[in-house]
């Protein structure tokens, strides 16, 4: 139960950005709110990797312990609900939940992270975070010299190739129909040993999220252990844009160097504004919860 519905701060979103976040708030003696539907964009993905001291963990219980270690300062408190409208008043924000509960506070967190939009192919979405990945950096070294495939195209593809190489010789390019590669780009990347495939995939076929072979429409497969993709994605939340919170190009939300957003009082933190890796999440949310006070002490001074 929440003994008061007034608090310093509400984060809505309780993973890494917006633990980390409390974590700095509560240990500045300040009260806080976070809000979380328990849905974490990573949920499916098995192990956590390249962050340091927690290499190799799941993402569940990196963000287990973490909300343990939070709760330990008594000033935050943690509401398991879904935030669903925020508006400002005239000197505070109001927080209202699925549940219909209500909550005021002097700023706002949005550490609400992204949405992934899977393209239809079969199998995709079964093993996204398993076998189809999109970050190197992330999982590459686990898939390090096997037989990958790259599911893009254009300069994406171009890219993804050149970045891969790195971990594997054994690469495929699958551009899902005909090639937006430039002559240039298809040049470079055949003179890599690089096999660029232009066939519509069917399917990708796999046992519990583990890749075993690409279908293609003419019924013909190619056998891969790893494909890197980039799907489009979407905010999580929509709270922030009905706020007035500008997204960038890339459908990030805009923030400053303080993490601020484009309406005052209100930052956000970790994936649905930076770059999509744990360490950077955990370290934006940090970032927040120092600027945040920082603020509020310059007005409370």
């Amino acid at each position: 139960m929440i003994d008061d519905n007034n608090f310093d701060v509400i984060i809505i979103g309780g993973s890494y950005a917006g633990l980390s976040a409390a974590m700095a708030l509560g240990r500045s003696l300040r009260t806080v709110l976070i809000i979380d539907s328990g849905k974490p964009c990573n949920r499916q993905t098995p192990h956590s990797h390249n962050f340091i001291t927690q290499d190799g963990k799941k993402p569940s219980e990196i963000a287990s312990i973490a909300k343990k270690q939070v709760l330990q300062y008594n000033t935050v408190s943690f509401f398991a609900d879904l935030a669903t409208t925020a508006k400002k008043t005239n000197n505070s924000f109001e927080i209202e939940t699925q549940s219909g509960a209500l909550f005021l506070s002097k700023k706002i967190i949005f550490a609400t992270g992204l949405r992934d939009i899977m393209p239809n192919i079969e199998g995709f979405a079964a093993c996204w975070g398993i076998s189809v990945i999109h970050c190197p950096y992330c999982h590459g070294y686990e898939v390090r010299n096997q037989k990958t495939g790259i599911l893009a195209n254009g300069d994406m593809a171009f890219h993804y190739a050149q970045l891969i190489s790195n971990w594997t010789k054994e690469l495929t390019l699958f551009t899902n129909g005909k090639s937006t590669l430039t002559n240039e780009q298809t040049e470079k990347i055949k003179k890599n040993n690089i096999e660029i495939i232009e066939k519509e995939v069917d399917a990708i076929v796999h046992e519990n999220g583990k890749l075993q072979h690409i279908t293609f429409d003419d019924q013909s497969k190619t056998v891969v252990e790893a494909i890197y993709s980039g799907p489009q994605f979407e905010q999580h939340c929509d709270i922030p844009e009905k706020l007035g919170c500008q997204l960038t190009e890339e459908g990030l939300i805009k923030i400053d160097t303080s993490h601020q957003t484009t309406v005052e009082g209100v930052y956000a933190c970790g994936d649905n504004s930076n770059k999509r890796t744990v360490s950077l999440a955990v370290s934006s949310g940090t970032l927040t919860g120092v600027h945040i006070n920082n603020y509020l002490i310059q007005e409370e001074f």
